[in-house]
């Protein structure tokens, strides 16, 4: 089993570990009320999804 000869330092693991970064979710705009929503989801302000209306919204 293969094992590490000498203890990697802080610095050295943080280095490799530059790349693992959190990224903001994608959104766009509901194409019926405009408001900011996920790609390829329904939009929970008005229920519309690819212009067609899937659910029925309660205000």
């Amino acid at each position: 089993m293969a094992v590490p000869k000498r203890k990697v330092s802080k610095s050295r693991r943080d280095k490799r570990r530059t790349h693992y970064k959190a990224t903001m979710p994608a959104i766009s705009t509901c194409s019926e009320c405009g408001e900011p929503t996920r790609p390829h989801n329904i939009c929970a302000k008005c229920g519309f999804y690819n212009k067609n209306k899937v659910i029925e919204i309660k205000d």
